[in-house]
């Protein structure tokens, strides 16, 4: 019961800090190009960055699958690389993950990077301060609540996937079974007590997560 209970929950902790890492990584070096640079087609380029936040869970697994499956290029690559697929693995719910949480950090990004002061980074480079240098010490430390809250928001976005998830990754016990795709589960076997303590679980983390992010915007 105890091994049971802690090991879809464990893997989702893993899985959604990892995702996380990468994501608030990805979130904020795409911010940065989008928030300051203009270009033929970016309008494209965002939208395709926030569709994942309005596409079905389905469509996303299904499209991680034809990316990602032995069909695909890239497939094919992965698995002459690494000697098996990546489908079904604990990557590809990570990679289940980095999707759908992505949007969240680079939404909040941008909005912390587009408010920065360009008056104050303008004064930087005047003192000979290069772009990664601006970067680093004067736009993100005057735009950390939003990377930040944003960065949780994704992590508590991460640690709830469970439509891509369940298609890309599937339901493995102890390899690619998160909790939400555990909870699933256990209510169609019927063992409600278990879906109880993943689901109270579940609230309490986010809960936790959503006070920290309310913390930071304050």
């Amino acid at each position: 019961m105890t091994t049971n209970f802690w090991s879809p929950l464990q893997l989702s902790l893993e899985i959604s800090v990892v995702a996380g890492i990468i994501v608030i990584i990805l979130g904020i070096l795409c911010a940065r190009l989008m928030a300051r640079k203009t270009f033929r087609g970016k309008a494209v380029v965002e939208t395709i960055f926030l569709l994942p936040l309005v596409l079905p869970p389905s469509v996303v697994g299904f499209l991680l699958i034809v990316v990602f499956g032995q069909h695909s290029p890239l497939g094919r690559a992965i698995e002459w690389v690494f000697h098996q697929p990546i489908i079904f693995t604990w990557w590809a719910a990570v990679i289940s993950a980095i999707v759908v949480a992505f949007p969240l950090m680079y939404q909040s990004a941008r909005t912390g990077l587009e408010a920065v002061d360009r008056d104050i980074e303008d004064a930087a480079r005047v003192d000979g301060a290069g772009e990664w240098k601006v970067f680093r010490s004067i736009s993100i430390p005057l735009a950390i609540k939003s990377l930040v809250a944003g960065g949780v928001l994704s992590v508590a976005r991460a640690l709830g996937e469970f439509g891509a998830t369940l298609m890309f990754a599937g339901n493995i016990p102890g390899k690619t079974q998160t909790t939400p795709t555990a909870i699933y589960l256990a209510i169609d076997s019927g063992n409600m007590h278990l879906a109880w303590l993943w689901v109270l679980s579940m609230i309490g983390i986010s809960f936790l997560m959503l006070i920290i992010v309310n913390l930071i915007r304050d």
